[in-house]
């Protein structure tokens, strides 16, 4: 294992297991879909035209309303078939880029079975020591749908409909870590990092927007749902170690926290023979 290989399985798919997702009219892809799924989307012919070569939402839904009212109701009866395995009650929204239109919101745990972008909120909580950042690391709940019992973050999210980023960490970090808003607001966002690749919940073309937070010495975050077990405390030697040498993190998770580590100066050129290799990476260029 290595370094490389985190990043690497943020970046797994076979575009011919796919065909495009497209706003009829507009010929740019706008997500993926599986030829599987693909074909049981031609159960629902009075919302979306399927052929062997894509799925197309037609032109009579062409204002945010229509879309997100048409793709509702399949997604509905898929979930109640049991081909979704959990709705969330909570709605993502679909925009090609982030600040462009909102062209549409659907259910969050559908999105991956379209193959649509969505955006996420990662927080890099650290103390700053004479040796160095001590990350915080949390525990995921063994009981998630996704990555159970796997180490996260401080605090990640989803990026909901209707809420800022800021904001939504903010709520995040209370939620999830018991972080007070006016410190959670000192955050200080530091970049995004972008994947297109194949998970069980289907394709995963996702932006993580990513923030660090210095903390005090004297605060522990507490676990104020059921989606973390517990927090620790490491230097970055060990997480690096964990990163380097398992796959304990959550595939998501890894990227960050490479892209922390190189930021902060854990990963050094001098010391790491992959380095230009994973700074490529992230950026999710591979050419030798």
């Amino acid at each position: 294992m290595s370094y490389l290989d985190r990043i690497g399985a943020c970046h797994v798919w076979r575009p011919d297991d796919y065909r495009p997702f497209l706003l009829e009219g507009d010929r740019r892809p706008l997500g993926w879909v599986t030829h599987a799924f693909a074909g049981r989307l031609r159960d629902f012919p009075n919302v979306f035209d399927v052929s062997d070569t894509a799925v197309v939402l037609p032109a009579r839904y062409g204002d945010f309303e229509s879309r997100s009212a048409a793709i509702e109701e399949p997604m509905r009866r898929l979930y109640e078939a049991g081909e979704i395995p959990k709705w969330r009650g909570e709605d993502y929204g679909i925009s090609r880029r982030w600040g462009e239109p909102t062209l549409f919101k659907m259910e969050r745990a559908a999105v991956p079975l379209l193959g649509l972008p969505a955006y996420g909120v990662h927080l890099n909580g650290y103390v700053q020591t004479p040796e160095g950042p001590r990350l915080w690391v949390g525990r995921r709940a063994r009981n998630k749908a996704v990555a159970p019992g796997k180490l996260d973050h401080l605090v990640a999210g989803g990026q909901p409909y209707g809420l800022g980023l800021i904001a939504n960490l903010v709520k995040e970090a209370a939620e999830e870590a018991s972080v007070p808003a006016d410190l959670a607001g000192r955050a200080k966002p530091v970049g995004a990092l972008r994947y297109l690749c194949a998970r069980e919940e289907g394709q995963r073309n996702d932006v993580l927007f990513c923030f660090d937070l210095e903390l005090p010495a004297d605060f522990a975050p507490r676990p104020n749902d059921d989606e973390v077990e517990e927090f620790f405390l490491w230097p970055m030697e060990r997480v690096l170690e964990r990163l380097r040498d398992s796959d304990d993190f959550k595939f998501n998770v890894a990227l960050v926290n490479i892209d922390f580590a190189v930021r902060h100066g854990a990963l050094r050129p001098d010391d790491e023979p992959t380095y230009q290799r994973i700074v490529d990476g992230l950026q999710g260029r591979f050419e030798d």
